[in-house]
């Protein structure tokens, strides 16, 4: 009986609650691994369980894997074991007709450049590892807001980020400085889509102190499904259970924007966000060359065989001929069942005949592929054709062992236009009360006549609604820079959208605020608020 009630106690301690089953007419509490059942994180306080850190690693080698991994990568090479074998062959005594170093040496270097290699490439991935892991957030920790580093961040933890900074973990958003706690997220590095993506919280979170939150977060355990989150809040001072689903997590990777700032908890760390669990660990890949070169080598070594075959039964030929007349050379003596005969047997004569002939494989082939490549990722960090001036990002080549690969695409699956594409979309004609107004051939809609036809047509209510349909009926998010109306500028997920609200905004009508439920727009000098009652979502 006391033992059930330490186990019990032991599980309540932990939070995990399973089914009691009846075996044997006893009650026995049966309570799995944590990682068997869902997450439970305690809010404003210290965990039950510990959690995995948030440091993240996307290099290649550590010091301990780096000899194992090398090696094994290495060796994969049929060259590099073909000289391998070369290089202990030699080593035995009365079998190679050259020094005992003369492949193990040049092999042995071949070896070294290769780790060169491997390890100024990996160094540049710890240097990107470290720059990401010491970057610097608030968290909220006894009562203070206290700046610390990403790779400090605990799941629990209660987290601020300000505008255009990136998530440093999985979070719940608790509040923010839009109404309703709303926020917009950019998550191009999670799914490619540059459309802006609206998060909200509930507006029981966001109304109290954080020094008041005290409860639990239930939710469902680490997985790699981005668009998919369900989990429930447990506050104390709230008598139910406030719901939490994708609208309220923001993912490690994705960035604030048009935001001033946030708070959030964080849900997952390090390897278990989701953005890591779909990055897949540094594979060991073959490029097209190395299997082709993998498989000349094949086809040289068989003709090495055949080669040194022939060779050592020209060599019993000749011996079984010549041993009585070239009695100089000895040869007689290796009719006799001395010592001295074990060098002629037909096996070591083979091995012999082997090594002799080994530089028919060239042991330099591998050292100069990969020093070429080497050189070539410089020149394409270098290539200015390559330097994309708009986001001031050069080409970045992490590793030289695919250079060859490039440009090796032959089809190309595709869901819509703009992704390949720049998809520039510009608002040129428009068709009002049956009067067409503006030209194809310009670059932008610069028709006068509709601006007087505003204020002085029969039209004018028509155009007046017309344009205030396009300024209000959209998803489009504004963000202001400056005081200034002129300043405003424009995300949607729709490149359409946009086109037509910067379009208006030339001509003086311009949307400049969005809440979840009104938008905001100045139509020529005045101001007006429409109230949202749906929103059909771009698709």
């Amino acid at each position: 009986m006391g033992q059930n009630n330490s186990v019990t106690n032991f599980a309540r301690h932990l939070r995990v609650y399973t089914d009691v089953n009846r075996r044997s007419n006893e009650n026995i509490l049966e309570f799995g691994d944590i990682n068997d059942v869902k997450r439970v994180i305690t809010v404003n306080a210290p965990q039950q369980v510990k959690f995995i850190s948030n440091r993240i690693s996307t290099s290649k080698y550590s010091i301990l894997t780096f000899l194992p991994k090398f090696l094994f990568e290495q060796f994969r090479k049929y060259s590099n074991i073909f000289f391998l074998c070369i290089a202990v062959l030699q080593q035995i005594p009365g079998v190679s007709p050259t020094g005992r170093y003369t492949t193990a040496v040049p092999l042995l270097i071949i070896l070294c450049c290769a780790a060169i290699k491997e390890i100024i490439e990996d160094f540049k991935r710890h240097i990107q590892d470290g720059a990401v892991n010491n970057r610097r957030i608030l968290i909220y920790r006894y009562g203070n807001w206290l700046y610390s580093k990403w790779m400090n961040v605990k799941v629990g933890d209660i987290i601020k980020v300000t505008d255009k900074e990136y998530f440093p973990a999985d979070l719940i958003l608790l509040s923010s400085s839009e109404p309703h706690s709303i926020c917009y997220i950019h998550t191009s590095n999670l799914d490619g889509e540059t459309n802006l993506k609206v998060r909200q919280t509930s507006h029981i979170i966001s109304s109290l102190q954080l020094k008041d939150l005290q409860g639990i977060i239930e939710c469902e355990l680490p997985n790699r499904h981005l668009y998919e989150f369900s989990g429930t809040l447990k506050l104390e001072n709230i008598p139910h259970a406030i719901p939490l689903g994708s609208d309220q997590i923001l993912l490690r990777g994705s960035q604030l924007k048009n935001t001033g700032w946030i708070y959030g908890l964080a849900i997952y760390s390090g390897q278990e966000t989701k953005l890591m669990m779909n990055s897949s660990s540094v594979p060991f890949k073959r490029t097209n060359v190395e299997q082709i070169t993998n498989n000349q080598i094949l086809l040289l070594l068989f003709l090495l065989l055949i080669l040194c075959l022939f060779s050592t039964l020209a060599s019993e030929l000749w011996n079984s001929k010549n041993r009585v007349g070239h009695w100089y050379l000895g040869l007689t003596k290796i009719s006799d069942n001395s010592a001295t005969t074990v060098p002629n047997h037909f096996g070591y004569t083979f091995l012999t005949f082997f090594i002799l002939f080994n530089n028919l494989i060239p042991i330099s082939l591998q050292i100069t592929v990969d020093l070429v490549k080497f050189i070539q990722a410089y020149f394409i960090n270098w290539d200015r054709d390559m330097y994309d001036e708009e986001s001031d990002i050069p080409a970045n080549a992490r590793t030289s062992n695919l250079n060859e690969e490039l440009g090796q695409v032959k089809y190309i699956f595709s869901d819509k236009t703009g992704t390949l594409t720049k998809n520039v979309m510009l608002f040129k004609q428009c068709s009002i009360a049956g009067i067409m107004y503006g030209s194809g051939n310009v670059e932008r809609f610069n028709d006068f006549q509709l601006m007087q036809n505003l204020t002085n047509h029969r039209t004018g209510d028509q155009i007046r609604e017309f344009l205030t349909l396009l300024a209000t009926c959209h998803t489009v998010v504004p963000e202001q820079k400056t005081d200034s109306l002129a300043g405003v500028t424009y995300q949607a997920s729709s490149p359409d959208e946009t086109a037509l609200v910067a379009a208006l905004k030339e001509m003086n009508v311009i949307f400049y605020r969005r809440t979840p439920n009104a938008v905001a727009i100045n139509f020529r000098g005045q101001d007006e608020v429409y109230q949202i009652l749906n929103v059909l979502e771009f698709s």
